[in-house]
């Protein structure tokens, strides 16, 4: 234990001492103020809640508070109580009793306390002086790196801008809530949603899977997944085109599978309708389809779509670049093509289950804290295609490649299902459905989707709308003459998910 501590010890400080001595300053700390925190969670049992809650081991300079704040947390967790013997033992225990400094040293912690109602003042100043602390050993850890000719510039700008972010975040934590607040909270998302004739969420350019969600709501995070070949960037780059395109809403694209220029040809079918023949020369257009052509490319370069092709991204640089898009761009929703070509940290590169689950783990909390919807593609296993009993080969959460982890930490899980390639011929072969097998936030079901493989395009038919509106308006006003549609907004073959939805840019929703 003890050895451990001093192997930690001097990985922490010497960024900032070697800093602080560069300089020539002493770096920011409150001895005082420590002594009296740690003095007064061993006499007041009422000043160990708010440390506990806001304080880490890294909020304090002094190595023998740190001891001490550590053995006084481990009481806690296990429900001990909290005095200078306790705490004692606690050290001794751990082989660290005169690291800490020894009973007289506790002693003087606890006969130095001066009022414990003045605890959370000095909680705060401990915070600003820990958040100074870890500034300057990021900015420390950026000078070495700058100075380092073999160190990937991109990764030095990852590495940097996340290191920075977490020096920041790092030393806040949350302050608890009544829950009367968050009930208000929720009722004013209500009636907003109640004054509102369209979407609570970001249009996915599906109205039967719109209907659904409502929209794609911020801070959740959405797996896609499908065999190869079955379209999973189609109908991500569809539903990026409705938000961007049709919707002018800041939309972030991160492609480690194909290039840019190939998001732009299935981009520039989807919004003229060329067919590929067309596309690629083998037939030659007509001045009409030049015209045409030049009018759509006008209208979708203007949209705020904003591609990444970083090949091998790591999900830190993910993080890092997907925070200055939302700073600098405003991005309202972003989506990752796909989960498995991302990687993590190279301690867990060889356990591909635990880096999958890191980085689906990363991609729901950037969601949340962004409060942005993230929709992550993935892969499915092989033995897909050759398992019994399933409904028409239909896939299942199970399916999901590499990790478990992807289905428990997605608020959604979609899967594009294909029937017969994989071998099954009932229905139109350019059928598809669209199944909703995981929904935290409502309900499940299958939407009839047609697939185009000449524009490279999903499109849904007005029948499975109109059954779909129509039993939801049965089950809900059997007595009333409303109109179904009316339940999303719009009408049947011009699809307009908002009444306005500039008041959803200026985040009335």
């Amino acid at each position: 234990m003890a050895e451990t501590y001093k192997k930690r010890k001097r990985k922490d400080y010497d960024a900032v001492n070697a800093a602080s001595a560069e300089i020539g300053n002493r770096p920011p700390q409150a001895p005082e103020l420590e002594d009296a925190v740690i003095g007064a969670m061993m006499v007041d049992p009422e000043c160990v809640y708010p440390a506990v809650g806001n304080l880490t081991e890294n909020s304090f300079y002094d190595p023998k508070c740190r001891l001490v704040f550590q053995a006084i947390v481990k009481l806690f967790n296990s429900r001990t109580a909290i005095d200078i013997m306790t705490v004692t033992e606690r050290l001794r225990e751990d082989g660290v009793l005169e690291e800490a400094g020894g009973v007289s040293r506790l002693a003087g912690l606890t006969s130095g306390v001066g009022s414990a109602a003045n605890i959370e003042y000095y909680i705060k100043i401990l915070q600003q002086k820990t958040i100074q602390r870890n500034i300057i050993a990021a900015g420390y850890g950026m000078l070495r790196k700058g100075f380092d000719e073999t160190y990937s510039v991109d990764d030095l700008i990852a590495e940097s801008t996340q290191e920075l972010y977490d020096a920041i975040q790092g030393s806040k934590r949350s302050e608890y809530v009544e829950f009367s607040s968050v009930m208000n909270q929720a009722l004013e998302r209500i009636q907003r949603s109640q004054r509102s004739t369209g979407l609570t969420g970001i249009p996915s350019g599906f109205p039967s899977l719109d209907a659904i969600t409502m929209g794609w709501q911020e801070g959740n995070l959405i797996v896609i997944g499908a065999r190869p070949g079955h379209g999973k960037t189609a109908i991500a780059l569809n539903m990026a085109r409705s938000a961007a395109v049709d919707h002018n809403i800041p939309t972030a694209f991160f492609t480690l599978e194909m290039t840019g220029i190939e998001l732009a040809d299935r981009l520039i079918a989807a919004e003229t309708g060329l067919s590929s023949n067309k596309r690629k020369g083998r037939e030659k257009m007509e001045n009409e389809e030049w015209q045409h052509l030049e009018m759509a490319l006008v209208r979708a370069a203007k949209a705020p779509l904003y591609i990444d092709e970083t090949p091998g991204l790591t999900i830190s640089e993910f993080t890092s670049k997907i925070k200055r898009m939302k700073t600098e761009r405003d991005i309202r929703i972003a989506f990752v093509d796909y989960l498995q070509l991302m990687h993590a940290s190279r301690e867990l590169s060889q356990y591909r289950a635990l880096e999958i689950g890191e980085i689906s783990r990363q991609l729901k909390e950037t969601a949340k804290e962004l409060k942005i919807p993230i929709i992550a593609l993935a892969q499915l296993n092989r033995n897909l295609t050759t398992r019994q009993g399933s409904i028409n080969g239909r896939p299942m959460l199970s399916d999901l490649k590499d990790s478990g982890s992807i289905e428990q930490d997605a608020d959604m899980v979609l899967f594009i299902h294909r029937p017969e390639l994989l071998g099954y011929t009932e229905g139109p072969t350019n059928s598809a459905e669209l199944l909703i097998s995981k929904n935290r936030s409502g309900e499940m079901g299958v939407i009839n989707l047609t697939f185009n493989g000449d524009l490279v395009r999903f499109t849904e038919s007005n029948e499975s709308l109109i059954d779909y509106t129509e039993k939801k308006a049965d089950r809900k006003a059997p007595d009333q003459n409303v109109s179904s549609w009316n339940m999303v907004n719009g009408t049947v073959g011009q699809y307009d998910p908002f009444e306005s939805f500039e008041n959803r840019l200026d985040g009335q929703f």
